[in-house]
């Protein structure tokens, strides 16, 4: 599995899955999360209304409908309170659940935002790192299932300075 940061907009990229950072309701949002819905069209919200939301760590899977990927992964990350309420843990949940759900379907490639910088306030150095470790963590140990991991996974950050972070949090992870 390869893992790389590109700068840009997660709903241009034609890949095989994209992964929204989700509230738990799952029904668009701001953000990435609005983003999202918008570029897929109405076929995404209908779809999601079907699916009764998502508890925090976890994903839920639906059809790309109007943009150039797939599948979307919804993921519900954590909201920040300090780091003691278990946040990190539950932000890992949602990389590697993400990531079950891509191998599960066989697919090759998916992008990820940074789940829980923006409304939900997880520190951005801090979800980077996370984010990084439950990468590199799955494909060093596997997930327990005997399919192929994704073979591209990509880390989208929307401007220079969140692509800084997750470059330097790749490089920190790769290193170790």
């Amino acid at each position: 599995m390869s893992i790389e940061v590109m700068r840009g907009d997660i709903t241009t990229l034609a890949v095989d899955a994209i992964v929204n950072a989700a509230n738990s309701a799952i029904l668009g949002g701001g953000g990435v999360d609005g983003a999202i819905h918008r570029a897929a069209g109405p076929g995404l919200l209908a779809e999601c209304r079907g699916l009764g939301g998502c508890p925090v760590g976890e994903v839920r899977v639906t059809r790309g409908y109007d943009l150039p990927s797939w599948f979307v992964i919804h993921a519900v990350g954590p909201v920040w309170y300090g780091g003691g309420s278990g946040e990190p843990g539950l932000l890992a949940s949602c990389y590697r659940n993400a990531l079950i759900a891509a191998q599960m379907m066989g697919l090759l490639s998916i992008a990820f935002p940074a789940i829980s910088t923006g409304a939900f306030g997880y520190p951005a150095e801090d979800a980077a790192a996370v984010a990084v470790g439950a990468l590199i963590n799955a494909d060093r140990h596997g997930t327990g299932l005997h399919r192929a991991l994704p073979e591209r996974v990509i880390l989208v950050a929307f401007d220079a300075e969140s692509e800084a972070i997750l470059r330097a949090a790749l490089d920190e992870g790769c290193s170790k």
